[in-house]
């Protein structure tokens, strides 16, 4: 039987403590983006950084180093990896600071909004679309996106995923085309023209398709439409044809350019505006203010 007393080290016996595991990149990303009064956003940058490949790649090479053996080799890892990605670290922060900066400005009653698991969520998703996106202007349509998601909510979570989908299936030619129509209600296709492609080309030049191509996946999306009337209960009044016989209507399809038909944003599309195109969210309503 072992006495307690042998239980008890001796005096000159070196006490043994417990490898510290090294830090990990990812930990002092973290740390940086989220120290101080920035604490809040912890769960914002973890999720943010859980859902772009690059980061993940190296986080999950790194776990697999052990403390007491790999240490040398992990210092390796982690040196080439930051010196790799220098530059993408740089704009992953300066893009969180600048959400982080403008949330702050809504105050604390929106703590609960970006610490749900909902809104979490969308942070996952934007974040990864952010990192594939090609164009700057995207990245900063990303980034209006989910600060405004965060701060408030005008729509539900799904229209903000629907947004997100947009943002990564459409080509800046669209937004260019979006843009006109928001700043000038009541737009032709050929005032559209006018401003964003200059002379017109033939009907059947490969300008003249690529623009069709922009009108047609715009309006099929249902970001854009035609411009119609409506009836007291907001049901969309069918326009007369009465008197329009086959023996007078042209012989030539209806131009690309045509300048007789008014388009406007629809309902969803003023929404995609407020949250990805403007810095600061206004009500929407049923008309442009």
């Amino acid at each position: 039987m072992v006495a307690p007393d042998d239980l008890v080290p001796e005096a000159n016996q070196p006490t043994v403590h417990p490898a510290t595991p090294p830090e990990q990149p990812q930990d002092a990303i973290v740390e940086k983006l989220s120290s101080g009064k920035r604490r809040k956003f912890a769960r914002f940058v973890v999720a943010a950084l859980s859902s772009i490949p690059w980061i993940g790649g190296v986080f999950s090479a790194a776990a697999s180093f052990s403390a007491e053996k790999d240490q040398e080799g992990f210092n390796e890892l982690e040196a080439l990896w930051l010196k790799g990605h220098e530059e993408k670290i740089k704009e992953l922060g300066e893009t969180l600071t600048d959400i982080f900066t403008r949330l702050e400005n809504f105050g604390d009653e929106i703590q609960d909004r970006i610490e749900s698991p909902e809104y979490l969520a969308l942070v996952q998703k934007c974040f990864r679309s952010w990192d594939a996106a090609d164009t700057n202007e995207k990245k900063q349509m990303l980034k209006n996106l989910i600060t405004n998601a965060g701060a408030i909510k005008l729509c539900p979570d799904d229209l903000v995923r629907l947004f997100i989908n947009w943002i990564d299936q459409y080509h800046e030619t669209h937004f260019r085309v979006i843009k006109e129509i928001y700043r000038n209600p009541r737009i032709t296709r050929g005032q559209v023209w006018d401003t964003i492609g200059g002379q017109r080309p033939r009907e059947d030049s490969a300008e003249a398709d690529l623009f069709r191509y922009l009108v047609r996946d715009l309006s099929v999306g249902g970001v854009i439409r035609q411009e119609r009337g409506t009836d007291s209960d907001g049901r969309f009044i069918k326009k007369d044809t009465r008197g329009t016989s086959h023996e007078t209507a042209s012989r030539v399809m209806e131009s690309a350019f045509e300048d007789t038909k008014p388009y406007v944003l629809t309902a969803l599309g003023k929404q995609f505006v407020h949250y990805v195109m403007e810095d600061v969210v206004r009500q929407v309503s049923g008309q442009e203010s």
